[in-house]
């Protein structure tokens, strides 16, 4: 017969007697004497083949670097000192960095790289420059651009036989752009912004 638990009825959990209000028996040292004695060992070994690894990896470098000569030695930088500082070298390294090979780290979000993009522009459609030198080929200011062609109009293309539209078909119409497809950046106006208050104070 077997009680509600389950569980055998020889089988009762252990009674402890909390009576005295503390443990009455003692730790057993032969299990921690057993960790600490194979930690050490594992430490021993371990330092060991650490030490024979790097000195076979040291004999091995002496042996590819040959023996010791004047092109061939070890010298302690310590008795060099502090060396001075160069200017010049210091305004080529600072040149250096400044002129880091791209890609470069953006750290304005690439703000300063859209308004450059910006400006170069601005100055192909700005300005008179050659487009083929060799050609006579030359880029004219936008706003010459558009001025010529309302006087002399677009060219007409020839015209384009369609196949008649079959049923549920209809004629393809193109929609105007609602904006000419270009906007500064806020980062653009508030350069721009800061420029008119800087030339104002001057």
């Amino acid at each position: 017969m077997h009680t509600p638990n389950n569980e055998p009825e020889d089988q009762q959990p252990e009674q402890i007697d909390a009576s005295h209000g503390f443990e009455r028996t003692d730790v057993r040292v032969t299990g921690i004497v057993v960790f600490l004695t194979a930690l050490s060992i594992f430490v021993a070994v371990v330092g060991a083949l650490s030490y024979g690894i790097g000195r076979a990896i040291d004999k091995h470098m002496a042996r590819e670097d040959g023996p010791r000569s004047k092109w061939a030695s070890t010298v302690d930088v310590r008795q060099l000192g502090n060396m001075p500082n160069n200017p010049e070298l210091q305004n080529e390294m600072a040149k250096m960095t400044q002129q880091f090979p791209t890609p470069r780290v953006q750290t304005d979000d690439g703000n300063q790289d859209v308004e450059d993009l910006h400006a170069r522009e601005d100055l192909l459609l700005e300005h008179y420059s050659w487009g083929d030198q060799s050609q006579g080929k030359v880029r004219i200011p936008i706003d010459r651009a558009i001025q010529l062609l309302a006087q002399r109009g677009l060219p007409v293309a020839a015209t384009v036989q369609h196949a008649p539209l079959m049923t549920g078909d209809e004629e393809p119409t193109i929609a105007a752009p609602l904006t000419s497809g270009f906007a500064r950046t806020g980062y653009e106006l508030d350069q721009a912004e800061a420029q008119k208050v800087e030339a104002g104070r001057r």
